[in-house]
């Protein structure tokens, strides 16, 4: 037993002097900006007020949003998936790292053999303890740690880019279904209207002073928008399925009543470009990535060294279990192999190219995450500023139809218009107060991409230590 301590210690001493090969990670060198272009023109009322805030949505103030937010985070499916998926990462770092340590196994048998006459009964027991070690000279197995242990973090940010892409389409689908509810209310509103505008002109035909085209243009009108208003049931029908899938419900069992358009248009806080590097979980799954692939160069490497395997067993035998751990029932033995490949005719350094090359990949990857993840706030915040502008003479547009409305249809009654000027004018009407709803849907739907695009309130900080 002296010898074999003695072998395990010298074993230990010269693995913990050993060196990984391969390259040292370092972070690499992505495009940035100083500042953002579009930001230039876009300034938040307050942009502190919802800085470093992981429940982004609450800004929208809609209590219904928020619980289905809630209920999202618990029991989407595509969610528990990618949580299910970081465990299985997670399980795969102590896997690799076991390989630091012996393996010991333990055999042990008891027989009994005789046979007929006056042969003997004869009884065998044996116990047998054997174990075998690969010192990790080279730091392959080290490697292939730290390899497990960056993909288990790009995994964890995987899991929250998941979690942060339900939450949004949640907020987006949400704004559409509210956003529907107000197009049906609009329409309802019309339709009275024209039914109103249908009985006058039908009575103005009665007495001789409308023609019959004037009946027809008014029931054609009210038609057409009683048909728009079917549709939008259907079209809000699909988008709240698609909230109850999100929400990990059947259909059937969500139903959300219809309510007023209430949702305001939230501050955003400002960020710098270097923020968005920190706040992207995308961007964090690509880098660790990177390490990963940054890892394997060296375990490919370490394929150019020798293996060196200790191994040692302790047998004991004999006829009666009173007798089996007896010193002169026991036999022992250690041993050491060395193992190296001389001519693979190309096969490790092709192996090693290939793991340079993946890295490569893996860098370009993860500066195109960065280039599009800046695209985004860029194209959001110019979206920001435009809509601003546009939706102002959206509501002036509606404004001025609205009024025109009023004045053409007092002009029919008075006999100094005819009834196609009304329909020209009420179509107008409709139409830019549904434009005037869509800028704001519009805006909205924007300030959520633009949430998103900043990363929400999320930070590479949340993941585990990058040790």
């Amino acid at each position: 037993m002296t010898k074999l301590r003695t072998t395990l210690i010298t074993a230990l001493l010269a693995t913990a002097g050993a060196c990984a090969v391969g390259p040292n990670y370092h972070r690499p060198a992505a495009p940035t900006s100083p500042a953002f272009k579009e930001a230039g023109g876009w300034a938040p009322a307050n942009p502190s007020d919802a800085a470093d805030r992981k429940d982004w949505w609450t800004v929208f103030g809609d209590p219904e949003l928020n619980d289905l937010e809630v209920q999202a985070a618990a029991s989407n499916q595509t969610l528990a998936g990618a949580e299910a998926a970081y465990r299985a990462a997670s399980a795969l770092v102590k896997e690799d790292r076991a390989a630091l340590f012996p393996t010991v196994s333990l055999t042990g048998s008891a027989t009994k053999t005789g046979g007929g006459g006056a042969q003997p009964t004869v009884n065998a027991y044996h116990v047998g303890v054997g174990g075998s070690w690969q010192p990790d000279l080279w730091g392959q197995v080290r490697r292939t740690i730290e390899g497990a242990k960056a993909s288990a973090q790009s995994s964890a940010a995987t899991v929250t880019n998941t979690r942060l892409s339900v939450q949004i389409q949640l907020a987006l689908d949400y704004i559409q279904l509210r956003q529907l509810d107000e197009d049906k209310r609009i329409l309802d509103e019309t339709a009275q209207g024209y039914a109103r505008s249908l009985v006058i002109t039908q009575n103005r035909y009665a007495v001789g002073v409308a023609a019959k085209s004037d009946v027809l243009s008014a029931q054609s009108q009210l038609a057409t928008t009683q048909a728009g208003d079917i549709d939008l049931i259907q079209q809000r029908a699909r988008m709240e399925h698609a909230i109850a899938i999100l929400t990990g419900k059947p259909p059937a069992a969500l139903t959300l009543a219809p309510a007023p358009w209430s949702l305001p248009l939230p501050d955003i806080p400002a960020a710098l470009p270097s923020d968005v590097l920190q706040r992207r979980p995308d961007i964090a799954t690509a880098e660790r990535s990177v390490a990963a692939a940054n890892a394997q160069i060296g375990v490919a490497t370490a394929a150019y060294f020798p293996n060196v395997t200790l191994s040692a067993s302790g047998d004991s035998a004999a006829s009666s279990l009173g007798r089996l751990f007896s010193a002169s029932s026991n036999a022992w033995s250690l041993g050491a192999a060395l193992a190296e490949t001389l001519l693979d005719f190309g096969a490790r350094h092709a192996k090693v190219a290939q793991a340079r090359a993946n890295y490569d990949q893996a860098v370009a990857n993860y500066r195109q995450t960065v280039l599009t993840a800046f695209g985004q706030v860029e194209d959001n915040l110019a979206a920001q500023r435009v809509l601003q502008g546009e939706a102002a003479f959206k509501k002036a547009a509606a404004d001025a139809a609205a009024a025109n409305e009023t004045i053409t249809r007092n002009q029919y009654l008075a006999g100094q218009a005819d009834y196609t000027a009304v329909v020209i004018a009420q179509a107008t009407a409709l139409s830019a107060r549904t434009a005037q709803l869509q800028i704001e849907a519009t805006r909205l739907t924007t300030a959520v991409d633009l949430i998103a695009a900043l990363g929400g309130g999320w930070r590479a900080t949340d993941i585990a230590p990058r040790r």
